[in-house]
C-alpha cells in the first residue's frame, strides 16, 4: 500500500470516528450516563470513597455472586457470545454477528481486510 493510499485511508476513518463522535455527543443516553457518572464520583469524593468501596457495598462477595449464578442459569452451557454490529460505510449495509463465521462479514473481510472490517464495528451489545 502506498504512502498516500495510506494516508487517505487514514482520513477517511478519521473522518468517520469524528461523525461517530458528534453522533455520540448528542446521544441523550450518553449524556444521561455522563451526568450519572459526574454526580456518583462527587458523592464518592464527599464521603471520600473508592469504587472499589462502592462495589463492596453494593455487592459484598465482590461480583462473585453473579459470575456463579450466570452459567447455572444457563444450564450450564457456554455463555453467550455478545452481538457485534458492523456497518459497511460504502454501501450501508449493516451486518449483526455473534461469531466471525457469518456469510457476509466473511466476504467484506476477504474483499477489505479484516482490520479495516473490525473497524466498521459500529457497537457491542450482550
Amino acid at each position: 500500500m502506498s504512502l498516500l493510499s495510506e494516508f487517505m485511508q487514514k482520513e477517511q476513518q478519521l473522518k468517520q470516528l469524528q461523525a461517530e463522535m458528534e453522533r455520540l455527543q448528542n446521544d441523550e443516553r450518553l449524556k444521561a450516563e455522563l451526568e450519572f457518572k459526574s454526580k456518583l464520583e462527587s458523592l464518592m469524593r464527599e464521603f471520600n470513597k473508592s469504587s472499589a468501596d462502592v462495589i463492596n457495598l453494593l455487592e459484598p462477595q465482590g461480583g462473585k455472586s453473579a459470575s456463579t449464578k450466570a452459567p447455572a442459569s444457563s444450564g450450564g452451557g457456554r455463555r453467550k457470545r455478545k452481538l457485534k454490529i458492523y456497518k459497511n460505510p460504502k454501501t450501508g449495509e449493516v451486518v449483526e454477528t455473534r461469531g466471525g463465521n457469518q456469510k457476509t462479514l466473511k466476504a467484506w473481510k476477504d474483499e477489505h481486510g479484516a482490520d479495516t472490517v473490525e473497524g466498521w464495528l459500529v457497537r457491542v451489545e450482550s
